[in-house]
């Protein structure tokens, strides 16, 4: 799993109009194939009298599956523009969609590709960028003394405090990003004097937007 990488913010859309042609992009998380795929499918089905629905999408954690469609655009003028501008932008698993209203100007190779590129990019732009981060999160329990000193610690660290269940002791539960486990191990180790019971629970990824 990828300590961190970026997607976009969500589902969404967004037009352009260049020499009279629509140009509007929708754009999806995807993490399969199949899902990449269906997605296409339902724009073009709900855009079925446009002129093009040309595709482009990027899966896995190391980009292992990527595709580009023109959809009868000339080669290499609308899929691999948009493909270029998801990897550009650094996202990982996005399938973007750009359907085209043809206006009756011709805009030439050049400008197509043009087209198609900016049509992804002011979308992104629309939409939003996020980081997902991979923390691990952890139980810390502690005899009740501990209570107060442990909850103030965390409350002014840089790790998220979930959440704190009082029980037989106390169980605070806690998000570490992934990089810095063995320095909070340490770190709440001396705050207890090594008296915790520390548990390591599943991980999971937050997402913190991306000026």
């Amino acid at each position: 799993m990828l300590t961190s990488y970026y997607t976009i913010k969500a589902s969404g859309s967004h037009e352009i109009v260049i020499n009279k042609s629509r140009f509007i992009t929708h754009m999806t998380r995807v993490t399969t194939e199949e899902e990449a795929q269906s997605f296409i499918e339902k724009i073009k089905k709900e855009h079925w009298n446009a002129t093009h629905n040309c595709s482009a999408y990027l899966i896995g954690e190391h980009d292992d599956i990527q595709k580009a469609n023109d959809d009868g655009e000339p080669s290499g003028t609308a899929g691999i523009p948009m493909l270029e501008v998801l990897k550009k932008r650094k996202l990982k698993d996005t399938c973007a969609v750009v359907t085209r209203y043809f206006g009756g100007i011709k805009l030439g190779a050049g400008g197509l590709i043009r087209a198609y590129g900016s049509a992804v990019s002011e979308t992104i732009d629309t939409i939003g960028v996020v980081e997902r981060s991979l923390i691990q999160n952890v139980h810390v329990t502690v005899a009740y003394h501990w209570l107060g000193k442990v909850e103030n610690e965390l409350r002014n660290s840089p790790y998220l405090l979930h959440d704190i269940f009082y029980e037989e002791n106390v169980t605070f539960s806690v998000g570490i990003p992934i990089k810095n486990t063995d320095s909070f191990v340490q770190w709440i180790t001396n705050i207890t004097n090594g008296q915790l019971q520390m548990d390591k629970k599943e991980k999971i990824y937050i997402e913190n937007d991306v000026k």
